[in-house]
């Protein structure tokens, strides 16, 4: 079964009429004898949509039930068992009411589509996903209900219904949109002459995206390669040359004149080698984003021929190229590039422009002679080669003058110069060969020991001999120089990686990237250089002595508005591949400052939660015993109220009760706050845990330590601790065991060895402590699972784990068998004193 098609009323705006839009060419569809149905046309109570419905049929709605209330949807299975040829559904971008067949309605219509039905249907440009967030920073209102851009774009007829800001506006003057209560606040929010011109805008600009991309769908299925004009493109040609800007500029301009599109392309040679001038380049490429344009690189063998079929794979309708400063003879030899691109490019404008050279070259490029590629060892050693062998060679072929020709003197001789040329290359191949064309002429060209040349067939072989030498000595300096890129390209790739790897795998790759520049381009020395109230300050370095100015290096690349590269001892061919260096470099600086401000918001948010969870501990948690305090005070103190002993003696207690409570809870923040400041002093000494776990109990409230029971042998080696310390930390743990365990089952207080470690297990009975939460318990001010009304702010497990962990100790946590949680503190056990035998 064919599918159905989709064809869609995009409108620009609410109210613009396309439904009005949908109903009229259902009306003409039927008038033509299709069968027409109505799957849903949401009137909002517009009497004046209701009528235009007409004689169509329409499916009846099905009614959903849903939070107590009764919804109507559109009735697909109604549809499907109808299949008409064409069915009308409004809105496509409508959530369906739970319990519906789909969610949305655009799956709805997908399904009749798939049943073979055309659809006919309806949505407004800020439906659209892609859209969705221009129209909410345009609107202020972020819709809720959008549809895939993918499900309009497939539709075989989108038709915007448009209208402009003044004539809708009075349509909702009228009351022709909405009802008369929502007519004011809707002219004066969303309806808003400026809204309303930038959605109109928007459906444009996206039914011509959609336009653009039929018209492209045309062209290459009827295999049509030429520029059709329906929207000006401009490309311009990128070489990185001075005077590149003004072509930028000027191509910007023609094609802002034209409304059209800029394109920057740089056809890359396909050797994979650099551009003459990389850093200019990088620069016309900042240009070319800054007046609008959109920048690609190409790889190919022929610089015109790659330029001509990306215009065309781009649309071009123009090309812009720089006028060449090539000289005649450089045309001659190797062809122009302008005249190449006005003979394949016979469909497009081709404009060449002239173009000074006001811009100003940036530091490190010059003009230099090609690199050869061969050393100067080795051309040293052809010449010495060339002016010693010339002779003796001549004075033995002309020992055999007798035997030889003139063709097979001149082989000889073309051998001894294609060795010349693979020694030293072009020049001494070439003097070579000019000598041995005028020894082969005194001593082997009749008549010899003249500079005549008698027979014509001689001469030619002579121009021909030279002409050879010539050519062999020019390929073998090609390849050599060729050679010599290729390997210096790949040595900069591999720096490339390197430093890159640099990038990924240190945390903070400042000092390894510089380090690492200094190394792969043997400098002297590198640093990043910051510019901090007029002076500078070195953020990272290598090498010495380290240039602390920008003035003291012989090469400086900045970075940002503050920093800045400064390098000395480099060499000035290593400039332009440094260049391209400085945005990975201005990218770590950019990540170094980024970490330290989120360092320090991470910080002050640290600092935050600790001050609002110490207020939260003194609004609550010290106020509690203060309370319980100035209750028992005040009712001692008032003297019309006749208290007993015992009464008396109660009060008393529970005012030494809250006092010690206080007290524990005022000396766990001050030892927090030690812990978090570094200012605890350790007086360190052997003792055992027999004398240190009485120590903590006795430390705590009677009622807290008569539940604990202590299996804490004497024979267990002894620990180099802070004993006070030690205390505080049990005590904590004890009383926390003892906190969450219930009232009818004791906390057990363990001592072994485990190996040479001696192990303290405070176990306990309570809930246990979740997985997930075990590290959070150390956390200050965390109370994970606490009763409301429980004492304590969150501190004691904090400060029992940061007094382990300064004297070098461990406290983790095990579970309990049968249910609980055991803390299990560890610590080295002090090797035994060694005994004397005498």
């Amino acid at each position: 079964m064919p599918r159905g098609t989709l064809r869609v009323y995009l409108g620009a705006a609410p109210g613009v009429g396309k439904t009005f839009a949908m109903l009229n060419e259902g009306h003409r569809a039927e008038s033509r004898g299709a069968d027409v149905v109505v799957g849903l046309v949401e009137t909002h109570g517009r009497n004046v949509t209701l009528q235009q419905v007409g004689e169509l049929e329409v499916v009846p709605r099905r009614t959903i039930a849903y939070r107590g209330r009764e919804f109507t949807e559109m009735d697909v299975d109604a549809i499907l068992a109808r299949k008409p040829e064409r069915a009308l559904v409004d809105e496509l971008a409508h959530t369906n009411v739970p319990g519906s067949r789909n969610e949305k309605r655009w799956q709805d219509v997908g399904e009749l589509l798939d049943a073979g039905i055309d659809v006919i249907t309806t949505v407004n440009i800020q439906h659209l996903e892609s859209v969705n967030d221009v129209v909410e920073q345009i609107t202020g209102i972020k819709q809720q209900e959008t549809v895939p851009d993918e499900v309009v774009r497939a539709a075989e007829q989108v038709e915007l219904v448009d209208m402009s800001p003044e004539a809708l506006r009075r349509r909702m003057a009228h009351g022709n949109i909405y009802p008369a209560e929502r007519i004011d606040a809707s002219l004066a929010n969303y309806f808003r002459p400026g809204n309303l011109a930038a959605l109109r805008e928007i459906a444009l600009l996206w039914v011509a995206d959609r336009v653009e991309e039929s018209l492209q769908q045309y062209l290459d299925d009827h295999g049509i390669g030429s520029a059709w004009e329906t929207r000006e493109r401009v490309v311009v040609a990128l070489t990185g040359a001075p005077g590149g800007d003004v072509l930028v500029r000027r191509a910007a301009r023609m094609a802002r004149r034209a409304q059209g599109d800029l394109i920057g392309v740089h056809v890359r040679s396909s050797d994979g080698l650099a551009a003459r001038a990389p850093e200019l380049l990088d620069d016309h490429r900042r240009l070319l984003v800054d007046v609008g344009g959109a920048y690609q690189e190409l790889t190919a063998d022929d610089v015109a021929t790659g330029l001509v079929q990306l215009a065309r794979a781009e649309r071009a309708t123009q090309l812009v190229l720089g006028a060449s400063r090539s000289t005649r003879w450089h045309e001659i030899v190797r062809g122009s590039v302008t005249s190449k691109v006005l003979r394949a490019a016979r469909d497009l404008d081709v404009h060449v422009i002239s173009t000074d050279e006001s811009e100003e070259r940036p530091a490190g490029f010059r003009v230099r002679v090609p690199v050869t590629g061969i050393s100067r060892r080795r051309e040293a050693a052809a010449f010495v080669l060339a002016c010693l062998g010339l002779p003796l060679l001549t004075v033995a072929l002309v020992e055999l003058r007798a035997d030889l020709g003139l063709t097979s003197v001149l082989l000889v001789y073309l051998l001894f110069v294609v060795g010349i040329a693979a020694l030293g290359g072009f020049l001494p191949a070439f003097l070579a060969a000019i000598a041995a064309f005028l020894l082969a002429n005194w001593y082997f060209t009749p008549p010899v020991h003249t500079w005549t040349v008698a027979e014509r067939n001689h001469l030619i072989a002579l121009v021909v001999f030279v002409v050879i030498g010539a050519v062999v000595g020019t390929l073998v300096t090609r390849m050599a120089r060729r050679k010599a890129e290729a390997l210096r390209a790949q040595s900069n790739a591999e720096t490339l990686a390197q430093l890159g790897a640099t990038l990924l795998s240190d945390p903070d790759p400042l000092p390894g990237l510089v380090a690492g520049l200094r190394r792969a381009f043997g400098c002297v020395a590198a640093a990043v250089l910051r510019d901090a109230d007029g002076g500078w300050t070195v953020e990272a370095s290598a090498g010495e002595p380290v240039p602390l100015d920008p003035a003291d290096a012989d090469v400086t690349v900045p970075l940002d508005a503050q920093h800045v590269l400064a390098l000395t001892g480099v060499d000035e061919a290593d400039v332009t591949l440094l260049r391209s260096f400085t945005g990975q470099l201005a990218l770590v600086v950019e990540r170094r400052r980024l970490r330290a401000e989120a360092a320090a918001a991470e910080g002050l948010q640290e600092g935050n939660a600790l001050r609002t969870a110490l207020l939260a501990a003194v609004s609550h948690d010290l106020r509690t015993p203060l309370a319980g305090i100035k209750a028992a005070a005040t009712s001692l103190l008032q003297p019309d109220l006749q208290l007993g002993l015992p009464e008396r003696t109660e009060l008393l207690e529970g005012i030494d009760e809250e006092v010690d409570r206080l007290t524990a809870l005022v000396g766990n923040l001050l030892d927090m706050s030690r812990l978090q400041s570094g200012g605890v002093e350790l007086v360190v000494r052997e003792v055992g845990l027999d004398e240190i776990v009485p120590a903590a109990l006795r430390g705590l409230t009677l009622a807290t330590s008569s539940s604990v029971v202590v299996d804490v042998p004497e024979t267990l080696p002894p620990l180099r601790v802070d004993a006070a310390l030690l205390e505080r930390a049990v005590a904590n743990l004890v009383a926390n065991a003892v906190h969450a365990s219930p009232p009818a089952e004791p906390v057990r207080v363990v001592g072994g060895t485990v190996l040479d470690q001696v192990e303290l297990r405070i176990v306990d009975q309570g809930p246990g402590i979740p997985l997930a939460d075990r590290e959070r318990v150390f956390q200050p001010f965390q109370r994970l699972g606490d009763r409301p009304n429980g004492s304590g702010v969150g501190l004691g497990l904090a400060v029992a784990k940061g007094f382990v962990d300064v004297m070098g100790g461990e406290l983790t946590i095990d579970d309990t068998p049968g249910g609980g949680t055991t803390m299990v503190v560890r610590f080295p056990a002090c090797a035994p004193a060694r005994q004397v035998v005498r």
